[in-house]
């Protein structure tokens, strides 16, 4: 392949500003067709986009001749039927998080991925973003000692009753279709900056309960990972907390200072060493994703390493349902 003409599997929000204008603007990419089951919002979302072709069934997509890579951006239910369709017709895919319902799943696409020499990458993006690859180089070049530990703080105050009812919140809470709560939705985020900092874990375990009974799925998880690295890491998420109680922190800790910032917020990290403290701010992106989908086009072109396998995002629903007691 001299390009990667992308096809589209669930054109919804997701796909409106943090992917979707981004293939188009990476180099030797191309946005080439789109797919929704509802085919008046296909048919919208190609207008809008200048998209030349869309589907409302996803075989008809994954089939297309002009399509030669998959973007599987539906609920997390229909990923690994998608993923191996994609993949069992030849096609590289670049799938969003979390990478399926369970680590059984994960494990299960990323397996076939490998045997098959099928590329995938899983839409952990953050990875390739400048503000995390920075910290990533500021834990690697040691500026605050041997990492010793971390914590994570994420709360948020509880649904309303109309986002309770909306369809582009209420499958994120419904367990079939998201294989959680937005624990699920959000913390995959987290625990891939973890593991992509930390490297190879050793133990993972947690506590998910439902405090609110606002819906089926928890609403709480309390965590620990211990890293081969003996890098120790604890998260708390909290959807259920009070007005004006809502928080995004991460703070590392080393022996020579610490790292604080947060996952979802402004791209500013605090820096606390032997030189004192320092803010260290990054320009807002207008696509989120394009970053990695600019990398991920260079892997399928074979012109870099894979920003984020199969394995990876397997390792993440591993961590996750160790937490979730899955």
């Amino acid at each position: 392949m001299k390009k990667i003409n992308w096809g589209i599997i669930g054109c919804g929000d997701v796909t409106e500003v943090k992917s979707g204008p981004a293939f188009n603007k990476v180099a030797d990419s191309a946005l080439v067709a789109v797919m929704r089951r509802d085919a008046a919002k296909a048919k919208d979302y190609a207008l809008r986009h200048h998209v030349p072709c869309w589907y409302n069934d996803a075989n008809q997509l994954i089939n297309d001749a002009a399509v030669n890579a998959v973007y599987i951006a539906t609920p997390p239910s229909s990923h690994y039927e998608y993923a191996l369709a994609a993949m069992e017709a030849g096609k590289p895919i670049y799938v969003e998080k979390p990478m399926a319902l369970n680590y059984m799943q994960a494990s299960s696409m990323a397996a076939f991925s490998t045997n098959n020499n099928i590329k995938m990458v899983v839409a952990h993006y953050r990875r390739e973003q400048p503000f995390f690859k920075k910290i990533k180089e500021l834990l690697n070049d040691k500026i605050i000692g041997d990492i010793l530990s971390v914590n994570l703080v994420f709360n948020k105050t509880a649904l309303t009753p109309a986002e309770l009812t909306e369809s582009k919140t209420a499958w994120r809470i419904e367990p079939a279709i998201s294989g959680g709560g937005l624990f699920h939705d959000l913390a995959p985020h987290q625990l891939d900056l973890m593991y992509y900092f930390f490297g190879e874990v050793e133990q993972a375990n947690g506590v998910a309960i439902n405090q609110a009974g606002l819906y089926h799925a928890h609403d709480l998880v309390a965590g620990h990972i211990l890293f081969k690295n003996k890098v120790v890491f604890t998260g708390n998420w909290c959807f259920n907390a009070s007005p004006g109680g809502e928080k995004d922190h991460c703070e590392m800790i080393g022996s020579k200072g610490k790292i604080e910032f947060n996952v979802f917020g402004k791209y500013e990290l605090i820096l606390t060493s032997n030189d004192g403290m320092k803010v260290i701010s990054f320009d807002k992106l207008e696509h989120v994703q394009q970053p990695m989908i600019e990398a991920t086009v260079n892997y399928f072109l074979d012109k870099r390493e894979n920003p984020c396998s199969g394995e990876d995002g397997a390792v993440v629903m591993w961590m996750m349902d160790a937490m979730t007691s899955k």
